[in-house]
């Protein structure tokens, strides 16, 4: 194994380390949303500068990577393929960082009427999976599974698109409850940022592995 070999490694072990902490937020933040955990979406705030620490670190290791060894090819790709993701999960971090504060903002739990006629739970739950689908993906080097991410996005779209009419009909039956109806709506509209994120750390992966570039093309080019 070249020395080379040995640094790509070191960088998708970190890679992976920074991946699970992201998706340990977001977990949180799914808890502290439902059962308006104040502590735990505070603690979900101060953990955002690990994150941001990890962003900064692996930047850093992507630069010195260029500079000592002039990778090519696929590990040239990987390591494009490492900077992007990087940027992606500190993005995500960031997105759970303001669903938290939204939870502080709240002074109670979330109507479950509410909850159920925008599907929040379920677009949280699909959000979630979606981000450990690309981790698995990316720790297994499977394109297929990168794949199935662009099918998953569909719910997280559809729910995100019904969610303003949702919301105003909620709103109109509920005047007394319409800080709460905003917030859940900003909550939904991130929900939507992550599956982005996560489609777009997909695509890396079959950058890297495929050396296909994927932007810009529809969802059915994407799957096949």
């Amino acid at each position: 194994m070249t020395h080379l070999d040995i640094e790509l490694q070191r960088l998708k072990a970190e890679t992976i380390k920074m991946w699970t902490l992201v998706n340990l937020q977001l977990n949180k933040g799914k808890i502290s949303l439902l059962k308006l955990d104040k502590d735990l979406a505070r603690e979900v705030i101060l953990s955002e500068r690990r994150v941001n620490a990890f962003e900064l670190k692996l930047d850093r290791d992507c630069e010195n990577i260029f500079a000592l060894f002039n990778p090519v090819a696929v590990d040239l790709r990987f390591v494009l393929a490492v900077l992007k993701i990087n940027n992606n999960l500190e993005r995500t971090g960031d997105i759970v960082e303001g669903i938290a504060k939204f939870v502080l903002n709240v002074d109670h739990t979330f109507d479950k009427q509410v909850l159920e006629l925008t599907r929040a739970v379920e677009m949280y739950l699909a959000a979630n999976n979606m981000m450990e689908t690309v981790l698995e993906a990316f720790d297994k080097e499977d394109t297929s599974l990168a794949r199935t991410v662009f099918q998953q996005d569909e719910l997280v779209d559809e729910i995100n698109v019904n969610a303003n009419k949702i919301v105003a009909e909620y709103i109109r039956s509920h005047p007394d409850n319409v800080e709460e109806a905003l917030y859940l709506l900003s909550i939904i509209r991130k929900l939507e940022r992550v599956g982005d994120q996560a489609k777009n750390m997909a695509e890396e992966i079959i950058f890297y592995i495929e050396a296909k570039v994927l932007k810009h093309r529809s969802k059915v080019e994407k799957s096949k």
